[in-house]
């Protein structure tokens, strides 16, 4: 994500991660607490016998500094394993053949799961032509993008979770099941969002957000957006690319922060684009970013392209630059045309 300049480290070797590690030990302490009072009721169940020992040892490691790092080589197990599961004793280089599969197989249907979460590729809405192109890095991601026709007309979201891996997918699994439930209200945009930040910032950790634009376009042409802190959306109308900066600060940081609504007027044959920073932090062979700029300028020179077209030309024009390296990170598109 672009706000952040580093990717989380690992728990064991960041000194910055006492809020993790407060959360996985209330978080222990709650199973621990649930399995004792389950054993009550069940005295002869091995499992959960041998879970409660599997959180009693946890809690141990985490008293001796021994918490977060592998039995084998000793080195950190990876950040997003110990969130989603903090009972993990191995970093994923000392995995058994038999773990490693099972990972991969859990990997696999997470993935299927959120390519299931996406909006129809051939989602069509009176007024708006619409596109968009979701290509993960690896095989689940933390890029977030939907499309509804509400009661307020058609509601666009394009975002990006903070961190990698599966904790990020699940974040974004969480995005996509908070808005789907109040899409329907008769909450104003401003409202929504908030409503929305309010429930994220509840149930994540204090280093956990998203960078999201959110918007409703009708069939007159008019939109009204809440950009919490993603990148600038561009408003692409003859021979340029408007570039509409960030309204406001990612969703998940502040339980009771405030999100402005911009509007503006999207003439026939005009175009939104939106992207996530798998775009613009692209790099080719020397290094060198893709960067806003280059989007900018090639935005404007496509100005009448139809969503489908805009969207294929830029995935080539990045394609030509980082000359087919491997994208570092997940790439989110949507292409939004008022039909003429």
């Amino acid at each position: 994500m672009e706000i952040s300049a580093a990717q989380p480290q690992t728990l064991a070797e960041n000194p910055m991660a006492t809020t993790e590690q407060a959360f996985l030990r209330t978080e222990l302490q709650r199973r621990h607490g649930q399995l004792q009072s389950a054993l009550r009721a069940h005295a002869a169940s091995q499992s959960l016998s041998a879970l409660l020992a599997e959180v009693d040892a946890a809690l141990a490691r985490m008293h001796d500094g021994t918490y977060g790092k592998c039995e084998v080589c000793h080195e950190a197990i990876e950040n997003d394993r110990l969130l989603a599961d903090p009972l993990v004793r191995l970093c994923l280089d000392h995995l058994t053949y038999d773990e490693q599969r099972a990972l991969e197989q859990d990997l696999a249907r997470a993935a299927t799961i959120q390519q299931a979460l996406l909006p129809r590729s051939d989602f069509a809405t009176a007024g708006w032509q619409v596109r968009y192109h979701y290509a993960p890095a690896g095989l689940v991601s933390g890029d977030y993008c939907d499309l509804l026709e509400s009661r307020g007309g058609l509601l666009f979201l394009l975002g990006d979770v903070s961190g990698k891996g599966v904790a990020a997918s699940m974040m974004m699994s969480h995005l996509h099941a908070t808005f789907r439930s109040l899409a329907d209200s008769d909450l104003p945009l401003g409202a929504l969002v908030e409503t929305a930040n309010r429930i994220f910032a509840e149930s994540t950790l204090a280093d956990q957000y998203a960078t999201l634009v959110v918007g409703r376009a009708w069939q007159d042409g008019t939109v009204e957006y809440v950009s919490a802190g993603h990148l600038p959306l561009l408003h692409l109308r003859a021979n340029e690319a408007r570039s509409q900066s960030a309204t406001g600060i990612p969703v998940g940081m502040f339980k009771n922060a405030q999100f402005p609504v911009q509007r503006l007027h999207v003439s026939d044959g005009e175009t939104l684009l939106l992207y996530t920073d798998g775009l613009n932090e692209a790099r080719n062979a020397h290094g060198e970013e893709y960067g806003l700029q280059r989007v900018q300028t090639f935005a404007a020179k496509h100005y009448a392209a139809s969503p489908e077209e805009l969207i294929s030309c830029c995935l080539s024009d990045v394609g030509d630059f980082s000359k087919g390296a491997k994208p570092a990170d997940d790439l989110t598109l949507l292409a939004i045309r008022r039909a003429a």
